[in-house]
């Protein structure tokens, strides 16, 4: 899926948050000429839907994403052309934990000084690989980090892990059940993961790659664990780009909008759309002002939704949905995949006849095809309500 919104009553009680994103892997286990984290994906690089994921978010203030030396202009094409904010690109090192520190860096004082930007009081570190991550699991590891100095998502093993002697024998294997796996997302204090980077051993910036063993290696610091959901996982072979696919596909059909204006016969058709949606499918409905810059409309498509219900009276009904079209595009949603709107034209007037409905669904027919050429299908449907 498009990574949801989650909850958006799960704000930490914590300002600023900033997120690091590394993204210089070459995709070795991948196979194939283009990093993962480039490999489209709906029409779209990985990347760009991680960096969604954390944009969305309106209490994350900076986004770092770190790429190699050769992909800066691809990322930087990337950004551009799915109209991301508050993202700055950093170049990466020649390992992973060498890359999150050059990330770490363009928050602290004497580095960078060009490009400094507000030190958070919390960063999170996550994946650009690992684009299904919700605010709520987000949150969590924030809140736990503002209180524990550190903190990661987990989940159990699936298999069990096991060590081999010096001649390819059985030497032991762990107990499953009391060890997990860590995962992405993880969050720390600042100071806390900065000064662990500061501090470690060129080894360790070489060879490892837990962030949440630094924290504790060299400043002490016991992270709490937090249980994340089974959407965590990582892009890593081939086949994980397929499964990704899916799951876009299949959630992207399983939410809607119903934008209905703020008429009460228009509101109620709208009220009754959402009660008999709402056991099937994720539904959220918006009674706005199409005329008005609505930021809870701005919300959902940020939140990436391709399919809407406007609800409208027929007076005026092409003008104002226009402006939901122009809105659309200017999200630069279309650009990914293609946008359902479904007109619901109410006409509550006392004197009607076939003709003028007629009429009106002669123009809804030209509006469609308009915008059929900008990825947005438009269907309509006339309903005479008294």
């Amino acid at each position: 899926m498009e990574p949801s919104g989650g909850s958006r009553d799960a704000r930490p009680a914590v300002t600023p948050v900033a997120a690091v994103l590394p993204a210089g892997g070459s995709g070795e286990r991948l196979g194939g000429a283009t990093p993962k984290q480039f490999c489209a994906v709906q029409g779209r690089p990985l990347v760009s839907y991680a960096v969604r994921a954390m944009e969305r978010i309106s209490w994350i203030s900076d986004i770092i994403v770190v790429v190699s030396p050769e992909n800066i202009e691809t990322m930087k094409s990337i950004i551009e052309k799915y109209g991301h904010k508050r993202v700055m690109i950093v170049k990466g090192g020649i390992t992973r934990h060498r890359s999150i520190f050059n990330g770490l860096k363009v928050f602290a004082k004497n580095e960078f000084s060009n490009h400094l930007l507000q030190k958070p009081e919390v960063v999170i570190i996550h994946d650009a690989v690992r684009p299904f991550v919700e605010e709520d699991i987000l949150s969590k590891v924030v809140m736990a980090a503002k209180e524990h100095g550190a903190a990661g998502a987990i989940r159990p093993l699936v298999s069990t892990v096991i060590a081999s002697a010096a001649d390819g024998c059985l030497d032991h294997s762990l107990e499953r059940a009391r060890y997990r796996a860590s995962e992405m997302p993880q969050a720390f204090l600042f100071d806390t993961i900065y000064e662990a980077y500061q501090q470690c051993t060129d080894y360790d910036l070489d060879y490892g790659t837990e962030c949440l063993h630094l924290a504790l290696k060299y400043c002490n610091t016991s992270a709490k664990l937090v249980e994340g959901t089974a959407d965590l996982w990582k892009v890593t072979y081939k086949r994980d780009l397929y499964a990704a696919e899916s799951i876009i596909k299949d959630n992207l059909s399983q939410q809607v909008c119903v934008i209905t204006n703020v008429k009460e016969a228009v509101a109620q058709v709208g009220f009754l759309l959402h009660e008999s949606l709402k056991s099937q499918i994720k539904v959220e409905a918006v009674s706005i002002s199409l005329s008005k810059n609505d930021s809870h409309l701005q919300n959902i498509f940020s939140g990436q939704c391709y399919n809407f219900i406007c609800v409208n009276d027929r007076k005026y009904a092409i003008q104002e949905t226009q402006q939901l079209v122009d809105m659309l595009e200017k999200s630069s949603i279309p650009l990914l995949y293609p946008v359902v709107l479904i007109l619901v034209h109410l006409d509550i007037s006392e004197n009607i006849s076939f003709s003028i409905g007629m009429e009106e669904l002669t123009r809804i027919k030209k509006f469609a095809r308009e915008v059929k050429k900008k990825n947005i299908l438009v269907y309509g449907l006339l309903i005479q309500y008294k």
